[in-house]
């Protein structure tokens, strides 16, 4: 019982930052019905660029705290505007092209910075202060660390404010509105392409806390940390229903909590396989996911 308590605890930890990474590619998907396979990377660009804050904070002497909010702050500013300048460059001029042509072109991007992050922060693993967040407590003989305290509430709070940033904002109408129809929402005054700006940049923000909650959890970054998690994420978006940001969610916790269970139970080996079998079931027996969205008539 301890163990199946404590693999609970490790599957929710692991599916919030799924759930993260994967309201980037719903979001984007429901605004422009564009898988953005640079989303991964620009995961992996938040975890870096939390590890550089942080590093240097907390070598100045700056509490924990401090150090963690300053570094989520920023990182999710940086990684929001490198979003929003990849779909000015990558994606923009690409808008009445075929799918294939900007499919390609989000591979392209992908592996841009993929290398660019290579180039800049070397092939090597740079590691967090490991001394930065430590201890935990026990529950019902589950032992759960402060760190993994924190990335549940940081989900949970940036989950919420999504939510009601989307369903009880302008802007969040302006969205939904460009989702369903982008000539309607044009006609009445909405501006596309600063919307569809700012879809990536929300992404991006979430996929950069997400970055930097897993450098927190298993105590460094790499270059290529992004493809993986990459792939999972979108196989919640997928299993949730791909352009339903409620779907994105559950399917993000699903996918932990079956890869953690998985790992636990059958082989740690395999772990990884267990999202693209997930992945390729949902695309068979049940194509438009868990939520139930049509993805001819999709809505953020």
């Amino acid at each position: 019982m301890e163990f199946l308590l404590q693999q609970l605890v490790n599957g929710i930890t692991l599916g919030g930052v799924y759930a993260l990474v994967a309201l980037g590619y719903t979001m984007v998907y429901g605004i422009i019905q564009l898988i953005n396979f640079a989303h991964g990377e620009i995961y992996a660009a938040g975890g870096y660029m939390g590890v550089i804050l942080i590093s240097w904070m907390f070598a100045q002497g700056f509490p924990p705290a401090v150090c963690l909010g300053a570094a989520l702050v920023l990182a999710m500013g940086y990684c929001a505007l490198l979003a929003m300048a990849v779909e000015k460059v990558a994606y923009k001029p690409l808008r009445q092209s075929s799918r294939l042509s900007v499919l390609l072109s989000a591979l392209g991007m992908s592996i841009f910075l993929q290398n660019g992050l290579m180039l800049t922060q070397g092939v090597y693993d740079r590691a967090y202060p490991g001394e930065m967040v430590q201890g935990g407590f026990e529950v019902g003989g589950a032992v759960v660390s402060y760190m993994q305290v924190i990335i549940v509430g940081v989900t949970a709070v940036l989950l919420v404010a999504l939510n009601l940033l989307v369903f009880k904002t302008r802007i969040g109408k302006a969205m939904r509105a460009t989702a369903q129809d982008k000539t309607m929402s044009a006609l009445v005054g909405i501006n596309s392409s600063r919307i569809i700006s700012l879809t990536f940049a929300i992404g991006a923000g979430l996929a950069a806390a997400a970055g930097i909650m897993v450098g927190l959890y298993y105590g460094s970054v790499r270059y290529d940390m992004g493809f993986v998690p990459g792939v999972k994420a979108f196989s919640a978006a997928v299993l949730g229903g791909i352009g339903n940001i409620t779907g994105a969610m559950l399917g993000g916790l699903i996918i932990g909590m079956i890869e953690v269970f998985a790992a636990g139970y059958i082989s740690s080996e395999y772990k990884d396989v267990f999202a693209f079998i997930i992945l390729i079931a949902v695309l068979y027996f049940m194509p438009t996911g868990i939520m139930g969205e049509n993805v001819d008539d999709t809505r953020v």
